[in-house]
């Protein structure tokens, strides 16, 4: 293990820098690229040494979807490839907008059918991780605790090697340790979002992965001036700068950046190579 390593349950080891597919399918909305582009893009991944890719059966739009894609570019997988999904409220796709006494994703039957689907579309006896995705701030009286015990049910059917979390808070992260083991949590933050600084530091101590999802920002791309003087001195893009903030911010902190775009895949991955300066920190933090 190096610093730029991370190791899903102590066996899973990854780069730090990993790979997100959402981009490829323009789910839930946003341009795409074509097929053979995103097929590249996968190889190109790969070839440059990302061994963490993100996924999950509903990022899927018009016919195109993301696990469909990673098993065509990549089957048979290589064997340190890890492959991160997730099930829960938007299995069924628009479940984030229903009552919790709605969301179909969060049942014991949507759970299992989720995990099923993963399963089917990734070409895979087991999965390396999932996420249990909860719903958004205003939905998340769901049956947690039910819907996690069905995920270890699963896992103890040897359907799933590890569980994670996501769009969760801190209360819900301890209470998910409580039921069972977890190696990561996933949710929103960035050097411009940065409600979760507390879960970050607690994510560390207690030997779990911290996955930020929109890390340069997502649909309202980074811009600030400190950004860019730091991007300016370095010869980089400000995405890269976010990026080597988010490595810095923390060791336990495991990226996912998603991109169409086989040059920004490139940029991204090679953000790792930055080294940020006490300067250049304290400029960023201000």
């Amino acid at each position: 293990m190096t610093d730029q390593q991370w190791s899903f349950g102590g066996d899973l080891a990854v780069e730090r820098i990993g790979y997100g597919t959402m981009k490829l399918t323009g789910w839930p909305r946003g341009e795409r690229p074509g097929r053979d582009d995103a097929l590249a893009i996968l190889r190109r991944a790969v070839e440059l040494g990302v061994n963490h890719l993100d996924t999950s059966h509903y990022y899927a739009r018009d016919g195109v979807a993301a696990n469909e894609l990673i098993r065509t570019a990549l089957h048979p997988y290589p064997a340190d490839l890890v492959i991160v999904t997730k099930v829960g409220a938007l299995v069924e796709g628009d479940d984030i907008t229903r009552p919790p006494e709605e969301q179909r994703g969060l049942t014991p039957d949507g759970l299992r059918r989720g995990v099923e689907a993963n399963l089917r579309s990734l070409g895979v006896d087991r999965l390396d991780v999932v996420n249990l995705r909860m719903g958004d701030s205003e939905h998340t009286d769901a049956p947690f605790e039910a819907a996690l015990e069905t995920l270890a049910a699963l896992r103890d059917e040897g359907l799933i090697r590890y569980l994670g979390v996501s769009n969760v808070g801190p209360d819900q992260v301890a209470r998910a340790r409580a039921v069972t083991d977890i190696v990561c949590v996933q949710n929103l933050y960035n050097i411009a979002a940065r409600d979760d600084d507390p879960l970050v530091d607690a994510c560390a101590e207690a030997g779990l992965a911290y996955v930020p999802f929109f890390p340069v920002g997502g649909y309202r791309p980074l811009t600030a001036d400190h950004l860019t003087a730091v991007a300016d001195r370095l010869g980089a893009t400000v995405p890269q700068v976010a990026l080597a903030w988010l490595l810095a911010r923390s060791s336990n902190i495991v990226l996912i950046p998603g991109t169409g775009s086989r040059e920004h895949l490139e940029q991204n991955v090679a953000a790792g190579r930055l080294r940020l300066t006490e300067h250049d920190l304290a400029l960023l933090a201000a």
